[in-house]
């Protein structure tokens, strides 16, 4: 056998450990900025760039992309607006955007392999899914470089943050193109709507009681490295899914976090 088939589990296993520890991390931030519900749309929104990506021929990740910043720039235009109803609009939103995915991909006469998008498709993976996690590992990590101290700032009091010269706006525009980046980063591993697990869980055990952002970035990724690498080795296993996997792992992780709490 050739090198590549012999060791196909190798990729996987780069791209189990990138996310584990990237979506924790960046779930930790988007927890403090209380942001959540926006991922969930952005991760929604993703499937309809996906598709004209692929209809028009170029590589689905970019489509996909810049859907999520769209519904990015749509979830920070209803924050901004302080819309007493803002989550109902954007859960319909998100609905919307996920069915109108749906709908043109039989319209613009493409294949998508839809369980695989929204659930992952880890086993699979190839040398393009590794470097777009490199790359989203990458971009996470120069906002935490050059913008982490601003993070905070906003995370604490944004209303202050913005009276001392801090650009609200734009450091929530990066924070969604990067959230929106690791979202479809993550799409191989556990699929643009299982990721949310793999954001929240983690960090959850992360922030308890974490003196600083720096902190309880480290323990979200520990734990999330943890769980998808569990995940990962079961499905080897059992012949099981990961993404799925992963996520029912998330929410046991839930039910022992309380427990000891």
């Amino acid at each position: 056998m050739s090198f590549i088939n012999t060791n196909w589990w190798i990729i996987p296993f780069f791209i189990t450990i990138a996310s584990g520890v990237l979506c924790p991390a960046m779930g930790t931030v988007l927890i403090t900025h209380k942001r959540l519900l926006q991922v969930n749309l952005i991760s929604h929104c993703v499937l309809p760039g996906l598709a004209m990506a692929m209809a028009l021929g170029i590589d689905p990740s970019i489509g996909g992309i810049i859907s999520g910043l769209l519904g990015a720039l749509i979830a920070e235009s209803l924050t901004n607006k302080k819309n007493e109803n803002y989550e109902a609009v954007m859960n319909t939103t998100l609905a919307g955007s996920l069915g109108f995915g749906v709908l043109i991909i039989p319209l613009l006469g493409i294949r998508v392999d839809l369980e695989a998008v929204l659930f992952g498709d880890l086993l699979t993976t190839n040398f393009g899914d590794l470097a777009r996690t490199i790359i989203s590992f990458l971009t996470f990590l120069c906002l935490m470089i050059f913008g982490y101290d601003k993070l905070v700032h906003v995370a604490l009091d944004p209303e202050g943050a913005a009276a001392n010269g801090i650009k609200v706006s734009s450091l929530n525009l990066a924070l969604g193109f990067t959230t929106a980046l690791v979202i479809v980063s993550s799409m191989s591993a556990v699929g643009v709507i299982l990721v949310i697990a793999l954001l929240s869980a983690p960090a959850l055990w992360g922030l308890n009681q974490a003196p600083s952002l720096w902190i309880a970035m480290g323990r979200s990724s520990i734990v999330g490295l943890t769980i998808s690498l569990l995940g990962f080795i079961l499905a080897i296993l059992f012949n099981l899914a990961p993404g799925p996997l992963i996520s029912v792992i998330c929410v046991v992780s839930l039910f022992l976090r309380y427990i000891r709490i």
